[in-house]
């Protein structure tokens, strides 16, 4: 009996210890996981990892940076999960650096509506576009206003990052969604970025060559300043129009870009070709170009006036510099069934006009289809009078077309007619079938001078200039319509919209994320921009197989783990009695 109750002093001293080992490891692991953190991500596509271009920007970070994020209250399922997705990213951003911080702010909680209608204008002249949902609530149907963004504030310094991706009438609530959770990485690592960067890089805008103007270029101006500081410039045969000398001891120096990239958004009057020279040579010298070029003047006010206008060729003198760096624009227009829709007068009730909007061919709605970084993801751009490229042989050069047409499209050679009367008649859809056309194509590598072998003489001559004749590694995009940056104005007060939103149809495309992309592509020097391109998988589930098997996984997920724990624990209590009754013999 004495023996006994040693064994059972014995087991019971055991557990103390073992359970007193098992707290102390415990709070062991605390401690070391508070200052270690790790993580096991076992997603085919490794979700919840961030890309080392992220890390190595939230690890620069040596101040405090806050996350002010409008997504929080009773919101509906889809914008709750945007708002969980944008919490882990957060999170995720927090275990890289001790210095970001965030909040949650619930807009609706502000009762008085004078206050909150005040929050709303202030976030609006901050850059966060707000979105209107349509909620139903015991039976009653109400608005509901949100704004799916956050304002990043760093060393007195601000910027908006805007978290939904633009959606159109009829495109797909998961596919939106999707993409927005896609573009969380990226578009929260650019507002570390944009804040954090010592230094904008400087990009110019050309001007001389009746370009757009610059209230037609407002919102690109205003989009682009976020990332860089913007500059206007005539070249007009000056050569420190887009170079300045840098000094490289007492006795020498040499010619250098005075920019990082160059925007040439729609000219419409021939370069001559000291100018040709001098741009070329600012990409001889690894400089950025973003050519929005109109291969066919096509006047819309004479259209409005007249219902009729003439599409003609624009000989702007670009086409020998671009064939050499490998690419043709042809002088044709693009007619395509899936297209923009415009207002057309119908009638007239009393003093009222009435208007019908009709599919205007001639604005071809550009969906990417492609996964690169520039367009992954991106809503359907607005194109006006779009043209065709080619690429050409060009050695050395990467080439590759970022966007094309839907294949519902057909091309008119220039000269062309161009009437709002095939607005009344219904299109003979056989024709249009010989799409996708290249409309867009992104040229990478070591390019020759245009001017390789025939150097003006009064250029040759020009020591100053330092011609050269291959440049080094540089990108060009090249998109064959200048209208794709033009923003619209308020037909009532006429202030300038933003980029990519027509206020015929209320609708945003994605023109102003497709420029600032494309700015950021041939600008990026972090490798931020490859971000976008990575792909999350949409784990959706088999609604018709939900309505057939629902209410059986139902009961299967709540009854099942029950019955294994009570297996478990009849199993360890049986286990528990056989040792005992062998220990008491």
């Amino acid at each position: 009996m004495e023996n006994v109750n040693v064994r059972k002093r014995n087991i019971k001293r055991s557990n103390i210890i073992q359970l007193l080992l098992v707290l102390l490891t415990i709070i062991l692991v605390n401690i070391i996981s508070g200052f270690l953190f790790t993580r096991v991500d076992l997603t085919s596509e490794k979700r919840y990892s961030l890309a080392p271009a992220t890390k190595k920007v939230i690890r620069k970070l040596d101040d405090v940076m806050f996350f002010k994020v409008y997504l929080s209250g009773d919101l509906p399922p889809a914008f709750q999960r945007l708002a969980n997705e944008t919490r882990e990213m957060l999170d995720e951003f927090r275990a890289n650096s001790n210095f970001v911080q965030y909040q949650f702010v619930d807009l609706s909680a502000i009762s008085d509506e004078k206050d909150r209608n005040f929050a709303y204008r202030n976030l609006v002249e901050k850059g966060l576009q707000p979105t209107t949902l349509r909620v139903n609530k015991k039976g009653q149907s109400s608005q509901l206003v949100i704004f799916p963004g956050a304002i990043v504030t760093y060393r007195g310094h601000e910027t908006a990052v805007q978290l939904l991706s633009g959606s159109n009438q009829g495109e797909d609530p998961n596919l939106v969604l999707n993409n927005s959770v896609q573009a969380l990485e990226y578009n929260l690592a650019s507002g570390i970025e944009a804040l954090t960067r010592i230094s904008k890089p400087r990009i110019a805008i050309l001007q001389g060559q009746g370009e757009l103007s610059e209230m037609e270029t407002f919102d690109l101006e205003k989009a682009l300043s976020q990332f860089y500081n913007v500059d206007r410039v005539t070249i007009d045969h000056k050569i420190n129009a887009l170079s300045i000398r840098v000094k490289l001891d007492s006795l020498h120096d040499r010619l250098a870009n005075k920019y990082k990239a160059l925007i040439i958004a729609k000219p419409s009057k021939p370069f001559d070709e000291k100018d040709k020279f001098l741009i070329d040579q600012f990409i001889m010298r690894g400089g950025k170009t973003l050519w929005l070029i109109d291969p066919v003047y096509t006047p819309w006010d004479s259209l409005e006036k007249y219902n009729s206008t003439m599409g003609i060729a624009n000989d702007i003198n670009l086409e020998d510099m671009l064939y050499t760096y490998g690419a043709r624009l042809n002088t044709n227009l693009v007619m395509d069934l899936n297209a923009v829709p415009i207002p057309l007068k119908t009638g007239q009730i009393g003093n009222q006009p009435q208007f019908t909007f009709f599919r205007w061919f001639y604005f071809p709605l550009l969906t990417p289809t492609i996964n690169h970084p520039i367009v992954h993801g991106l809503n359907a751009i607005k194109s006006e009078f779009i043209s065709t490229i080619d690429t050409v042989e060009a050695p050395g050069i990467k080439k590759q077309v970022i966007l094309t047409t839907s294949p519902y499209a057909l091309t008119v050679n220039a000269p062309a007619l161009v009437e709002l009367e095939i607005l009344k008649q219904q299109p003979d859809e056989r024709l249009f079938t010989r799409g996708p056309f290249p409309v867009a194509v992104l040229l990478e590598g070591e390019f020759m001078s245009s001017y390789l072998y025939r150097i003006p003489p009064e250029l040759a001559a020009n020591k100053e200039l330092e011609f050269k004749k291959k440049s080094k590694p540089t990108k060009m995009i090249i998109v064959g319509d200048g209208d794709i940056v033009k923003n619209q104005f308020n037909i009532k007060k006429g202030y300038p919209l933003p980029m990519g939103y027509d206020q015929w149809t209320q609708e945003t495309f994605g023109n102003r994320d497709f420029i600032l992309n494309a700015m950021n592509f041939l600008c990026d020097e972090t490798g931020l921009i490859t971000v976008r391109s990575r792909e999350l998988k949409m784990r959706l589930l088999d609604m018709k197989k939900v309505e057939k098997e629902g209410l059986f996984w139902k009961l299967l997920n709540l009854i099942l783990p029950v019955l294994v724990i009570l297996a478990f624990a009849l199993l360890m209590l049986r286990i528990r009695r056989m040792r005992f009754a062998r220990k008491s013999k």
